[in-house]
Formats: structure tokens, sequence, C-alpha cells
């Protein structure tokens, strides 16, 4: 026979079992709530104070600050640590650029046009034409054949692209954009044989910024190599992420050609994917190039060309070596003159 006693010790124990229960469910939620907490004041965490993005406009000889599109988001990926979080976890994977530069490809992107032109004063006067499907429509605009004058002296070396140049004369003796860091060009060429060329040569990485044309072209003539391409991530190439991982030209999805000339060996071009960077699209078809022809085009985001030269070959001129020295770019426009053979 069951003693009353027995079933209030029974009922006792149920239900300081289900306390417990509860007790531990709302620990659970405790902890997560705690967590959260903690994440979303991080994110909104103030980010430190970084110097404004200056470069000499070479035209004019006046330094300027540059104008940076989602400026603030570029600092809270880089220098905030859920942004940092973030980044390697989805800003710089292949699949988000591809997103992004797949709604840059939709017609209802049209309407960021208007306010981008007139965000960054961008002169549409020498574009072939003036109305854009999309966003990427406009972003890949072709100029006018002579918006871009080519410099045709045979012994120059002209700018692929518009954009901020920064020039190093011996890329064996100079550190890369942050004192410690060296170009790595094994790793950037993904060839450690062909890397021994230019292991003391010279190095030109010209940074095209969201607002600049985004059409690149031949820096010589000659013989070109088939196109090799190396994986990579997606990190941007601003100064501001350059400021706090370096490397990121060796980390980025690299495309590059190497153009042969009699006067200037085998100088590699290479094109470096960026964060939201649709796509590195290569339109020249054939196997000798002259100086100034398209050889192709960046969906949208920034972008950089790099041109890699062997020993004693190429006279960067002293400009853009004297502004790179003292950690300013240089502004230079697809064309011009940026170098002479040595």
């Amino acid at each position: 026979m069951v003693k009353i006693e027995d079933i209030v010790l029974y009922l006792l124990l149920k239900a300081n079992n289900g306390i417990m229960k509860i007790t531990k469910a709302k620990k659970r939620w405790g902890i997560i709530l705690l967590l959260l907490v903690i994440i979303i004041s991080l994110a909104f965490y103030p980010l430190p104070p970084q110097a404004p993005i200056q470069y000499y406009e070479r035209e004019s000889g006046q330094l300027k600050t540059e104008k940076v599109a989602g400026e603030k988001w570029l600092l809270w990926l880089y220098y905030n640590p859920v942004g940092k979080a973030t980044l390697w976890a989805l800003a710089k994977r292949k699949l988000v650029s591809s997103i992004y530069g797949n709604i840059m490809d939709r017609t209802s992107s049209a309407k960021k046009i208007n306010p981008f032109i007139e965000d960054f004063g961008i002169d549409m006067s020498v574009a072939q034409k003036k109305e854009f499907n999309t966003f990427n429509d406009f972003f890949t605009r072709k100029l006018k054949e002579d918006a871009r004058p080519v410099d045709t002296c045979s012994t120059f070396v002209v700018a692929p692209a518009d954009g901020k140049i920064l020039a190093y004369a011996d890329v064996s003796n100079t550190d890369f954009i942050i004192k410690g860091y060296r170009f790595d060009i094994s790793s950037f060429l993904d060839n450690p044989e062909l890397a021994q060329k230019y292991h003391d040569g010279a190095l030109i990485i010209i940074r095209l910024a969201p607002a600049d044309y985004h059409r690149f072209h031949f820096p010589i003539s000659g013989n070109i190599s088939s196109n090799k391409k190396v994986d990579g991530d997606y990190y941007s190439v601003n100064p501001f992420a350059l400021r706090k991982k370096a490397e990121i030209f060796c980390l980025n999805k690299r495309e590059y050609t190497i153009l042969a000339n009699p006067l200037f060996g085998g100088v590699v071009m290479a094109e470096v994917g960026a964060t939201m960077v649709g796509s590195i699209i290569q339109t020249f078809k054939g196997t000798y190039a002259y100086r100034g022809e398209e050889k192709g085009y960046f969906k949208f985001g920034g972008s950089t060309v790099v041109l890699l030269f062997e020993k004693s070959k190429i006279h960067i001129d002293k400009d853009l070596l004297i502004n790179t020295s003292k950690g300013y770019e240089t502004a230079v426009k697809m064309g011009e003159r940026i170098g002479e053979k040595k």
C-alpha cells in the first residue's frame, strides 16, 4: 500500500526537478543573451581614428584627399572585432562578391548611377554613351577615342589604367606598403621559377578606386603569353585595408600575362580582384598587342593592376618614385608616360 508521505515526497522531487530544468533553460538563455549583448556592443564600438588617404595629383602636383566609397563599411570590416570576423567569414569570399556583382547587373541597379556620378564628380563628357541599362554597364563604360591620348614613343611605358600609382625601382630592397612586409613575388605569381626573373626587378601598382574608369590597357607593345589565373580571396585593396593587411595582393584572386618586348624583356601584367568585384573580364584576343590597346575590364568594385619588370629594364619616372618614398600614391590617367627604357 502506497503511503501518503511517499506520494508527497514523489511530488516534491518532481516539482524540484522541474524547477531545475527551468533554471537550466534560463541559464542557457541568459548566456546566449549575454553573448548577443557583448557582440552587439563590440559591433558598435567606436572605430579608431584613421589618417585620411592622401595622394598627389600628377597634373597639378597638389596633395589631395581621396573620397572613399563605403568608407565606414571598410573601416568597420578591418578595424572592428566583429567586422573582422565578418570579413573572415563572408566579405572576402567569392560568393558575396559574385552576388553583389549580379545585383549590379540587374536593371534595377541603374537608379544608383546618377547619385554615384554626382557624389564622386565623374566626368561623363568623355564617355562614349550617356545612357546605361545597369550599374555595371555604366561602371565598365568605354571612353571616346581621344579621351586618353597614348604616348606612342616606343621606349616609354604608359599607365595601363586610370588610378593611383605606387612605384618601386627594386623590389628586393623595398619594404612593401607596411614596414616589415616584403612583396612576395613567388606567392603573387604562384610560380617560384618565374619569380626568380623579377626578384630584384621593378614593381608598379595601379589602384583603381570605384569612381575610376575601369578598363585596363597594355603599357607596352609586345607578344602576349596565355593568361594565368591564380585563385584567391576578395579582400579590399583600399589603403585602409592595406594598412591592416599588407599581403592582400598575394591573397586575392588574380590573373596575369607576360608581354615580351625586345626593349623591356618579359613584363608581367596582372589584374587583381577585390571586395565586390564581380569579375575580371579579358577582352583582348590575339598574340600581339599594341601600347594602349584594351586588354579587359573589371566589373563593380575597386581593383588593381600590377606590373613587374626584370632588373635594369625600366627607369620609372622620378616623381612616382619620390611620392612613393614619402608614402603617397600618384594619380595618373591611362596612356600617360610612367617610365622609359633603361
